[in-house]
């Protein structure tokens, strides 16, 4: 007979007691840290329902600072481009865009009407992502932790930049920039795929998605074997990595007999950690070949039997010349 048993993906209890604040090396709450916090009950139905304390530093204060900044002069530029309009702006808003500066001001900086704002937002964003980026860094020192997240944010931000200057200083114009905006942004992407003969033909951006997939599956697979075990304790990963119980031996003995080798708590993690890491990494470096080492991806990865070579009866060398094979002739 079907029994229902607890299950705590469904029915996870919240307790509540008092808020955890945190201590620094001698066993007391950080000074510069606020002891602000609270509770909420949705974030409780998905992971630790507590909020706060928040020790952002004077870095953390700047990037905030910084990235609002960014936030309004691109929210502005875009409530002008539908006349101070709010019911427009919201009505526009996933149409709406900050464009770069135009081809022919290649890196100078533009009137800040034709692309000037787009650049001054674009520094200001620069600021608060590598400000954050060290507040990462400097939390990660004061806690004696290792690097791993200073790090994996590096490998975001390493994408980030190939987008919005490795690239466009390599190819001599600002103009290769991606626009601020939601379709505008996905518009780019399309655009730039056929510009240079389909990105699918890039072997990083193959890397890439690899290493995507491979990061969800990893974490899919992960958590739901942390959870399988939470009632052994397996949510006290550390404590079992040293004091093997339950619940570690079954995860371990789980995977040992699916996959043939053992996915320890430790291993597990830096199987995630990599591929999820080496997704921006391989995807900032097809990125930057992308004009300005190769043209036209297609074409490459015929002459590296990537792709199929065709004979021509299947395009429009077929018809003799472009225009008879859309009809225009």
């Amino acid at each position: 007979m079907f029994s229902v048993e607890y299950q705590n993906i469904f029915t996870q209890v919240q307790v509540r007691g008092p808020a955890e604040l945190g201590t620094d090396d001698s066993g007391t709450l950080a000074q510069e840290r606020s002891d602000w916090t609270g509770f909420w009950g949705l974030l409780g139905w998905l992971g630790n329902a507590q909020l706060g304390p928040i020790n952002l530093g004077m870095a953390g204060v700047a990037s905030i600072a910084s990235g609002i900044i960014w936030l309004n002069i691109v929210g502005i530029n875009m409530l002008a481009q539908v006349g101070w309009s709010i019911p427009e702006f919201i009505r526009q808003l996933f149409w709406l865009a900050l464009e770069p500066p135009s081809p022919e001001y290649g890196l100078r900086i533009p009137p800040l009407n034709d692309g000037g704002w787009y650049i001054v937002a674009s520094f200001f964003l620069l600021v608060s992502v590598m400000l954050w980026w060290l507040r990462s860094y400097q939390l990660a020192a004061d806690q004696k932790m290792g690097k791993h997240v200073f790090w994996a944010f590096g490998s975001a931000i390493w994408l980030f930049l190939v987008l919005g200057l490795f690239r466009p200083v390599l190819m001599g114009s600002w103009s290769e920039a991606v626009p601020y905006g939601i379709f505008p942004h996905l518009d780019w992407t399309t655009a730039f795929s056929i510009r240079y003969g389909n990105l699918y033909y890039n072997p990083f951006h193959c890397l890439s998605i690899v290493f995507l997939y491979g990061s969800v599956l990893l974490f899919a697979m992960h958590g739901a074997t942390i959870l399988a075990v939470t009632r052994y304790g397996g949510d006290r990963e550390l404590e079992q990595i040293i004091d093997r119980g339950t619940a570690t031996e079954r995860a371990a003995l789980f995977w040992r007999w699916t996959m043939g080798f053992n996915a320890t708590m430790e291993g597990i993690h830096r199987w995630a950690w990599w591929f999820a890491v080496l997704t921006p990494i391989t995807g900032g470096i097809g990125i930057l070949l992308t004009g300005t080492v190769v043209d036209n991806w297609f074409i490459w990865a015929q002459e590296h039997h990537f792709a199929p070579m065709y004979d021509g009866s299947y395009g429009y060398e077929a018809y003799g010349t472009y225009e008879a094979f859309i009809g225009k002739e």
